[in-house]
């Protein structure tokens, strides 16, 4: 059977997506998958940001990074769940975040 997207699914399915993906998250880091949980936790992150509004980001403002302590992210536009723009410790390196990772 073929998975939805994030961007179809209902909140009812991201949520219940997002408790699955955080239990196979605990058993890849109770077993030490390092990579198979970094894998995951950028799904959940993924799935996070569909359950949010882009339209609550603004470019322009600065916001800091979740779990990346410290660090602020500008962004300079969005595209969908994505904002673009760049790290202030690095300003010439455009990237695109989750707009889960991003507190205000």
């Amino acid at each position: 059977m073929q998975q939805k997207r994030y961007s179809e699914m209902t909140e009812f399915e991201l949520k219940t997506e997002i408790a699955k993906l955080k239990e196979k998250a605990r058993k890849a880091e109770q077993i030490g998958i390092v990579n198979e949980y970094a894998v995951l936790e950028r799904k959940i992150a993924m799935a996070k940001a569909y359950l949010l509004d882009p339209n609550d980001y603004k470019p322009g403002e600065i916001y800091e990074i979740d779990g990346d302590p410290g660090e602020k992210f500008k962004i300079e536009y969005l595209n969908g769940v994505f904002a673009w723009g760049h790290r202030l410790s690095t300003p010439l390196k455009e990237e695109a975040l989750p707009i889960s990772l991003l507190v205000k």
